[in-house]
């Protein structure tokens, strides 16, 4: 089984940066496709990036494209997500999710079998 932890969340202001911190256990993330998602009180869940365990690249949503860097560490087993240029709209509870099968489509929650407790982000205007 494995066990997500994200850490880093807080209340900033448009404009600033942020960095999010996912660690796994009970597993090695590199095996497993990873992603952030995000979601917004009363909205629905919200694809953020992801990395493909098949191809080693790194997607994003258009809504953080150019603001946002998802990164992994192989020798610490995390994964993370630096975010800049925050924006009121970028607020949400942001989780750390790893999936495991090969063929799984990287943009859906389906995909992922494991998720984080989630960590809030809140960016005031």
């Amino acid at each position: 089984q494995v066990h997500l932890v994200e850490s880093g969340g807080g209340l900033v202001q448009a404009g600033d940066s942020l960095r999010l911190s996912c660690a796994a256990s009970g597993g090695t993330l590199s095996t497993f496709h990873m992603a952030w998602w995000r979601q917004a009180s009363g909205k629905t869940r919200e694809f953020v990036a992801a990395i493909s365990r098949l191809t080693g690249v790194t997607v994003y949503a258009d809504a953080v494209k150019g603001r946002f860097t998802m990164t992994n560490d192989n020798a610490k087993n995390t994964m993370g997500l630096e975010m800049n240029s925050l924006k009121s709209e970028d607020t949400a509870v942001y989780y750390c999710t790893a999936g495991r099968r090969l063929a799984a489509d990287i943009g859906l929650p389906g995909s992922y079998e494991y998720w984080g407790q989630g960590t809030q982000v809140t960016v005031s205007s």
